[in-house]
């Protein structure tokens, strides 16, 4: 029910507060209507005591206290869906702003969702190829898992995650696939880039957009993963497809939720942020999975922006307790023009094998991906050794492996943000790498598959990444 009021007692920056309201609740909806008729958005912050203290979604500029009339709507955002979101661009709030009008809708979902049931949850599995060998060879992304990139100011996630978003897909008769793309807090380049990229390269028709600026509002900047999942889950759960949830960058939604925190004067936790952040944070990633009985799944990719390149920093250290893993990208790694930048020895896919080996990737896939990860292991070792001690120190096997560990980078984990790899082309790629290690050092491989798939003789492993 519609309640209607003239009390607004106090308007500070973005914030009004408006007394003697009754049964107010959090997240509702509230129009205000300034003297000229013009029209305002906001939402309930805080409501107790008969006071209620609304975030405004536009500019508090030209609203004035005594003759403002607010609306509270008696309903929380929604968000209109229908398959016609896909190849659409939206806000934050999901009103579209690529100029083709309005999305028709088919139903209207709450963008808080609901909880899935941890009975109804289905394991996280099959394969799903981002084209990036690291990630596909070494960090296996499974169908309903959520992994998250961190990464550091000034490394190219976006480019990375753009990628992603473009050659993303499933395997086989898996069914349809879709990506929701969500980035917050981004500079007007960035979301230029992101529309750009995806429009010229075509995969703007398989996925759905929200783009929230850094000058819009702070409260649309909380709302948006909430927005776009939403999106998500009807492609999934009621359209049967499989979409990958792209986050970008969740750094920017925690200050938000950090500055909304201080506005309502409540008692801050670590490093300022508000003490529910944790599960604030898992009501957006927990929204990823796979349902009994439903065909469609969630997969989620949140990129993260770790402050002071700092992985004990509250952000990713609550995230990395929420997800399955984590994909590093490393400054050292780009700095040897190695792109995308992956730091490969400390990132992790818990998930991994749930979602690689025969009838998924290939029946060789653990074997190489666990040999490729322990031989570079010991070539970077060897490698830091060499700087303190002196390359005459090395024995001739430890100058095998600093040589692996120079041509993994250069040619395994570097490839550019265009090439598109299969999955057959990354395991040709490592077997190729491990061409270049005696065979008594391939202790991780079996017998069987190094017959099948070894190369004969060292190839060209320079080669093995062009084309």
């Amino acid at each position: 029910m519609i309640k209607e009021y003239q009390t607004v007692a106090a308007i500070e920056g973005p914030l009004m507060i408006v007394q003697d309201v009754a049964e107010a609740t959090y997240g509702e909806l509230v129009e205000v209507e300034l003297a000229g008729g013009l029209m305002r958005r906001g939402q309930v912050l805080d409501a107790s005591e008969g006071r209620a203290v609304v975030q405004l979604f536009e500019s508090s500029q030209g609203i004035s206290a005594t003759r403002a009339t607010v609306r509270f709507l008696g309903r929380g955002m929604t968000l209109p869906v229908s398959k016609d979101l896909l190849g659409r661009i939206f806000n934050g709030v999901g009103d579209p702003i690529d100029g083709a009008g309005a999305v028709v809708p088919e139903a209207s979902a709450d963008i808080n969702g609901a909880p899935i049931n941890p009975f109804s949850r289905d394991y996280p599995s099959e394969f799903i190829q981002t084209g990036v060998s690291a990630i596909d060879g070494l960090l296996t992304l499974v169908r309903g898992q959520k992994l998250p990139i961190f990464t550091g100011s000034g490394l190219p996630h976006a480019q990375l995650a753009a990628q992603i978003a473009r050659q993303a897909k499933t395997l086989g008769a898996a069914g349809e696939f879709a990506v929701v793309f969500a980035a917050m807090g981004i500079t007007f380049e960035e979301s230029n880039f992101f529309i750009e990229d995806f429009r010229r390269t075509g995969a703007i028709e398989r996925a759905v957009l929200f783009v929230n600026l850094a000058n819009d509002p702070v409260i649309e900047r909380i709302a948006i993963p909430r927005v776009a999942l939403t999106a998500a889950e009807y492609l999934a759960f009621t359209l049967d497809m499989h979409v990958l949830v792209i986050l970008t960058d969740m750094t920017n939604y925690c200050e938000a939720l950090r500055e909304v925190s201080a506005a309502r004067k409540e008692v801050p936790g670590r490093r300022g942020y508000p003490g529910y952040m944790y599960t604030d944070l898992s009501t957006i990633y927990e929204r990823a999975g796979r349902i009994k009985g439903r065909k469609g799944s969630i997969t989620q990719f949140p990129i993260l922006t770790m402050p002071e390149d700092d992985k004990t920093h509250p952000l990713p250290d609550l995230t990395g307790y929420i997800t399955e893993g984590q994909v590093f990208l490393g400054r050292e790694i780009q700095r040897k023009g190695v792109l995308p930048p992956i730091n490969v020895l400390p990132s992790l896919s818990r998930l991994m094998q749930k979602g690689i080996g025969a009838g998924r990737t290939r029946e060789d896939h653990a074997d190489v991906a666990n040999q490729l990860f322990a031989a570079y292991a010991r070539g970077v070792e060897v490698r830091e050794l060499a700087v303190v001690l002196g390359e005459a120190a090395l024995t001739p096997a430890d100058r095998i492996y600093v040589k692996f560990a120079d041509e993994f980078e250069r040619t395994f984990v570097n490839q550019g943000f265009n090439e598109n790899r299969s999955i057959e082309e990354t395991l040709d790629i490592g077997w190729k790498l491990l061409a270049i290690l005696p065979r008594a050092e391939l202790k991780r491989v079996r017998a069987a598959f190094i017959e099948k798939y070894l190369p004969a003789a060292p190839a060209d492993v320079a080669g093995a990444a062009a084309g």
